[in-house]
């Protein structure tokens, strides 16, 4: 079966909702485009945009503490470095490239997780650096790419008789026509997507923000202990570095080399 795929998704502010893009170009040594670029940190978090240092995800605002992040629709448009915030009763438009933007970005957060004054977000972005869970590990791992493959979710799905949304992975790319699971046997291995080539190097242990409707915002599926119940692991998805970058695109094929 051919293997291709499906969709590609960003995420440019770490914990908030992904923007579902036609067509990528990868970068050798670089991250997915736009992603994790922005991160509303804890107070007292420690981050020094000046000097920016991988931090544990528990100092920033995210899914797996923040279940309502869920709730909020964004989209960041990297041309004018405007983000747009929205919930079903109100909405912003922030320039989060200057320090006033970031700071009423920050502020509408608070507001709309009802914070007090000194538990108040602060938005940083220090490029190149990413927000993402595994920059803790290794500057490789933080330009990592991670890959959802479609055909291992609905055979979840289907395990624990409950419909999984893919998104809840958030992962940037995913895949189809791959057997489930077997995509957690290729780490060292280099697969070709599009006219890109990346290694795979690790899989992707799952974390309580998959627990997380996207729809409710609610906690509804304890997804890290059901996939450890029924396939002896909490691993869902892979990560791969980009060792020759290319341009890919859903419908392109993927091949494992």
């Amino acid at each position: 079966m051919t293997i291709t795929i499906n969709a590609l998704t960003r995420y440019p502010v770490k914990g908030m909702s992904g923007q579902t893009l036609e067509s990528v170009q990868l970068e050798t040594g670089k991250g997915f485009p736009c992603d994790r670029l922005f991160g509303f940190a804890r107070p007292n978090s420690g981050f020094d945009p000046a000097n920016p240092k991988p931090l544990p995800k528990s100092k920033f605002y995210m899914l797996a503490r923040d279940a309502a992040l869920a709730l909020l629709n964004t989209s960041f448009d990297d041309n004018t470095g405007v983000l747009s915030i929205a919930t079903q009763e109100t909405s912003g438009e922030f320039d989060i490239t200057t320090a006033d933007g970031q700071q009423q970005a920050s502020q509408f957060l608070q507001l709309y997780l009802d914070l007090p004054d000194d538990e108040s977000p602060q938005l940083f972005e220090a490029s190149p650096h990413r927000f993402t869970d595994v920059s803790v590990v290794s500057t490789e791992l933080m330009n990592a790419v991670s890959i959802i493959n479609l055909d291992s979710v609905e055979a979840f799905s289907k395990t624990i008789g409950h419909a999984i949304d893919p998104k809840r992975f958030r992962g940037n790319i995913h895949i189809s026509g791959l057997a489930p699971f077997s995509e957690l046997e290729t780490v060292g291995q280099q697969i070709a997507i599009g006219s890109a080539k990346l290694k795979v190097v690790m899989r992707t242990k799952r974390c309580p923000a998959t627990k997380v409707n996207l729809i409710t915002g609610e906690r509804d599926l304890d997804t890290p202990a059901l996939l450890q119940e029924h396939y002896g692991h909490k691993d869902m998805g892979i990560y791969a570095e980009v060792i020759e970058g290319g341009s890919i695109a859903p419908g392109d094929v993927v091949e494992v080399l």
